[in-house]
């Protein structure tokens, strides 16, 4: 981790307008958040289900925008690691791959130049080219999974991901996702895994009710949540 920020949040607010016939109310999902993360550190984020992680994963993603507030990427790239993105069931495995990639931003000739490795990674040589509805769900996560994992990113947002399709993948795609946090890769990761973020996170922010409780070296968690 170097002290170069690579990404930044100032008091930022999400709201969501809930509509009750000719009444409205508008809540808060996020709340006066602000951040500033670091190039090569991982950041865990923790949270009950509710408190705005994954929503928080999508304004780092820039999937939503703030309705207050502002955030600066400063042109870095930011791919949030989403398993079934942009994946069509009419299409090949082959093609959805690259329909992933290209969602998440990435070129044709990206995608081509990494496809062998992708294909590779997933153990599904033999049916790239068969319609993904033929998939089970495993397959389709090692294909996901793959896709995500290859193409290279500035800062990769993981939400729940770590382990994904039968066992023996599962424990591929958990060291390898270990060996690419542990790098120099700039990461922002939640989970409820307390014993994963003690492990691989630099820092962790505490999301209660929308709102940052708590920034705080891993080696605190045992005590805050006490």
């Amino acid at each position: 981790m170097t002290n170069e920020v690579v990404l930044e949040l100032k008091d930022v607010d999400i709201n969501f307008r809930e509509s009750f016939s000719i009444f409205s109310k508008e809540k808060n999902i996020l709340r006066n958040i602000s951040l500033s993360l670091f190039k090569g550190e991982t950041l865990g984020v923790l949270g009950s289900n509710g408190a705005g992680k994954s929503t928080l994963l999508s304004l780092l993603a820039g999937v939503v925008s703030p309705d207050k507030g502002t955030i600066n990427t400063f042109k870095n790239n930011v791919a949030l690691l989403n398993l079934n993105l942009g994946m069509d069931v009419r299409l090949s495995g082959r093609r959805n791959a690259v329909l992933q990639g290209l969602f998440l931003g990435y070129s044709y000739n990206d995608i081509f130049l990494k496809m062998p490795a992708i294909i590779e990674l997933s153990g599904l040589s033999a049916v790239i080219d068969k319609p993904f509805y033929t998939y089970s769900s495993g397959m389709k996560a090692r294909l996901g999974f793959s896709v995500a994992f290859h193409l290279d990113t500035d800062i990769l947002l993981i939400d729940e991901m770590l382990g994904v399709g039968d066992a023996e993948f599962r424990r591929k795609s958990t060291y390898l996702l270990k060996q690419k946090i542990n790098s120099d890769q700039t990461v922002v990761l939640v989970t409820h895994n307390i014993k994963l973020l003690k492990h691989l996170s630099d820092r962790v922010l505490w999301l209660e009710d929308g709102q940052v409780k708590k920034i705080t070296g891993p080696e605190e968690l045992d005590n805050i949540l006490d």
